[in-house]
């Protein structure tokens, strides 16, 4: 079920009026790395996690937003977006060290993108007293889309023990109960109108799980993957594919009759269950007819062409021994880097999966094309996260925009399993 990365090609507080956003200008937050709790066993005491705390993180593309953040947690906290590309000061590890429990740090974040980002404390996760829960970050585009509400769907799953206490991932899961949250919740239950749009932004924030999420009964049209524009899509039978880290936006057009119950279904490679419902609300429809399909969304400028000719090509073995791999916790800028490539140059990585489970490759920075299999062409869209079946070769290719350290990440698909991560260099 590892699919081919964010979405196969066969997927609260819900955050509506994004589009009205914070004002204009740079806008200032504060976010805290706290100790929290959760309700993740009904008419049971809330389990014990580590939070992100602080204010929606809506922002506008080309805005630069201002972070403070904080860390409330008796241990090293570090905070990180998946999807912000060319941000080399703001890049963890490489570019900026944990922050020790009781520090404060400000982050400035040139949002060139727009998109659908995950931000959260999890690079550090392994093997901590408690799991970390995550949060959205979205960059709303810079010109209209015709979307009439816009909704974050973030799923997240956790290892509950019978005493009540989490399980960090990373450690051995035994005689713990899987259980999985929407936007912090056990189930997400969304309303709407005859003739309305809604975009869905579907981040999958389980700790190692990849997860197909399916909207029965719905047409579901993909628009976008890990914060990227994409040619739309339908997604086949409403259901999307997401590895650990990935991100969908999604159209939804509501034209079912007033009163229809659209499940919403998550599947973790074990088992289906609802997670949510779409109701079809029995007031006035919306408007009166659907709206026309709608087009791409706005380019956010990546390039249309790749080099493929004159790329410079790199192998690099995912799962098996750790060899140059390494624990975050551990990592070292004096490590020798995986590659270095000129700033400019196209990079093709031929990623190929040694371990007997699908590996997830996360790379930081940039954002890739997949290729064919004859490596004489990519599918069309962009991703970061690529989840690669075991024994199965990849090969990706990126355009090596932005001068800098960059973390690259891989992951096998089991609880216990270390997250290891190697860097590169773009110069």
């Amino acid at each position: 079920m590892a699919g081919l990365g964010a979405v196969a090609l066969a997927p609260l507080s819900p955050m509506a009026g994004l589009a009205q956003g914070l004002a204009q200008g740079r806008p200032a937050l504060a976010l805290q790395a706290k100790p929290g709790s959760l309700a993740l066993r009904p008419d049971a005491t809330a389990t014990p996690v580590w939070t992100l705390q602080g204010p929606e993180l809506g922002f506008g593309r080309g805005e630069t937003a201002d972070i403070a953040f904080a860390n409330e947690l008796p241990m090293p906290a570090l905070l990180d977006i998946r999807g912000l590309d060319g941000v080399p000061a703001a890049e963890p590890l490489t570019g900026r060290a944990p922050l020790a429990a009781g520090a404060r740090e400000t982050l400035q974040l040139p949002l060139r993108h727009a998109g659908t980002l995950l931000c959260g404390l999890g690079l550090l996760g392994d093997g901590q007293t408690r799991p970390f829960q995550a949060r959205a970050l979205v960059v709303r585009e810079s010109q209209p889309v015709a979307v009439d509400r816009d909704e974050v769907v973030l799923i997240e799953d956790w290892r509950i023990r019978a005493d009540g206490t989490a399980v960090a991932p990373g450690t051995d899961p035994a005689d713990s109960m899987p259980v999985q949250t929407v936007n912090g919740r056990a189930s997400l239950d969304l309303s709407a109108r005859i003739n309305e749009r809604l975009r869905l932004r579907l981040l999958n924030a389980c700790q190692r799980s990849v997860i197909a999420v399916k909207l029965d009964g719905i047409e579901v049209r993909v628009m976008a993957l890990d914060s990227q524009p994409a040619e739309p899509f339908q997604a086949r039978n409403g259901a999307l594919v997401i590895a650990p880290g990935g991100r969908v936006d999604v159209f939804v057009d509501v034209t079912a009759a007033a009163g229809t119950v659209c499940p919403i279904l998550l599947h973790d490679g074990r088992s289906a269950r609802p997670i949510g419902k779409l109701t079809v609300s029995n007031k006035p429809p919306f408007r009166a007819a659907p709206l026309p399909a709608a087009p791409p969304l706005p380019s956010n400028g990546l390039p249309a062409q790749l080099d493929l000719k004159g790329a410079a090509r790199v192998d690099l073995a995912l799962g098996g021994p750790p060899a140059e791999w390494g624990p975050p916790a551990s990592f070292s800028k004096n490590s020798p880097p995986a590659f270095r490539a000129k700033a400019g140059r196209t990079v093709v990585l031929a990623l190929t999966n040694r371990a007997a489970i699908a590996t997830v490759f996360h790379l930081r920075g940039h954002h890739f094309r997949l290729l064919d299999r004859l490596d004489d062409g990519w599918k069309p869209f962009w991703l970061d996260t690529l989840a690669v079946e075991p024994g199965q070769t990849q090969r990706i290719a990126f355009s090596a925009e932005y001068a800098g350290r960059w973390l690259i990440e891989q992951v096998a698909t089991d609880w216990a399993a270390p997250r290891l991560v190697r860097w590169c260099d773009v110069a």
